[in-house]
């Protein structure tokens, strides 16, 4: 008999479709969380995988705080259009004009906290019962705590101490009213196998990820974009520099990195030989040393 090997991002791929299809059966109006960003670009591309030849069954979310690069929106629209994907967009600037919450003053200022109030009511007003989200274990120490399943409470609040166990990949999406699940297909991917995976796949990604010529200036320790967004002090000097970015979020606190990595092959090379996390050029997460599991326990993704 041939022997039969698995590859572990088959392993993988076969684990994340598994979660998708278990949240299609367990909740009643589940919804994808989608950023424009990588891991959300490829946990929407396994759920096409998972439901084909039907249409994905969840509607696509974007938190949008307006402060996004303009590659990120462009490249949403064109890969809704590309599924034939149903987009909802909650806006943070609505959230900001009728008092939800009050925008962020000063030099670091950052509409990334905000987006948490934005998409519980998001959730509230459209009855979404769980919300697929594109988070790993490896990406932060916050996100290392969470379950495939990822229970919510009435107020949206995430406590890591009263999770459900899932042993032999049972999963308990039982819950009571006003509350709500996290899911997150691609808990045990990393970075690298992520990136590994969208070479495999051909999957067609935002052009920020790949080294480009940009204007950009250093403010504690990240190269942040020069845009209209940020108030460059008279000390800061711009500087065009060849970087791109490891990860995607908000203009204002998404930094880049220098690198000549123009190829999906490159940037593999370059992850491997790397010694900081993609959330290392992050400021929100380096304002406090627990600022992601802050954010989380309100409701943050």
């Amino acid at each position: 008999m041939p022997d039969y090997q698995v590859s572990h991002l088959d392993q993988l791929e076969a684990e994340a479709i598994f979660v998708l299809r278990e949240t299609a059966a367990q909740f009643l109006k589940p919804a994808l969380l989608f950023s424009g960003g990588k891991d959300s670009i490829v946990m929407a591309h396994l759920a096409r995988k998972a439901f084909w030849p039907a249409k994905i069954p969840f509607p696509l979310v974007h938190v949008d705080t307006g402060h996004n690069f303009p590659e990120t929106i462009e490249y949403r629209d064109r890969y809704v259009e590309r599924l034939a994907a149903d987009l909802v967009v909650g806006l943070v600037q609505k959230s900001i004009d009728e008092g939800r919450v009050i925008e962020e003053k000063g030099l670091n200022a950052s509409r990334n906290k905000l987006q948490t109030v934005t998409l519980l009511d998001t959730i509230e007003v459209n009855g979404y019962d769980a919300c697929l989200g594109g988070g790993r274990r490896d990406e932060e120490k916050a996100r290392a705590k969470e379950r495939f399943f990822s229970h919510r409470d009435e107020f949206g609040q995430w406590d890591p101490k009263n999770q459900r166990p899932e042993l032999w990949n049972l999963f308990n999406g039982r819950r009571h009213e006003g509350e709500h699940f996290r899911i997150f297909p691609l808990s045990n991917f990393t970075e690298m196998d992520i990136w590994l995976y969208i070479e495999r796949e051909k999957i067609e990604l935002p052009s920020l990820y790949f080294a480009h010529e940009r204007e950009v200036f250093s403010r504690n320790g990240s190269l942040l974009a020069v845009c209209e967004f940020i108030t460059m002090q008279p000390h800061e000097i711009a500087e065009r520099k060849r970087v791109r970015f490891r990860t995607i979020g908000d203009a204002t606190c998404t930094g880049a990195v220098e690198s000549s990595a123009a190829t999906l092959e490159d940037i593999i090379d370059e992850v491997s030989a790397s010694r900081q996390t993609e959330r290392g050029t992050r400021s929100d997460d380096r304002r406090s040393e627990t600022a992601m599991e802050d954010r989380k326990r309100e409701g943050y993704f």
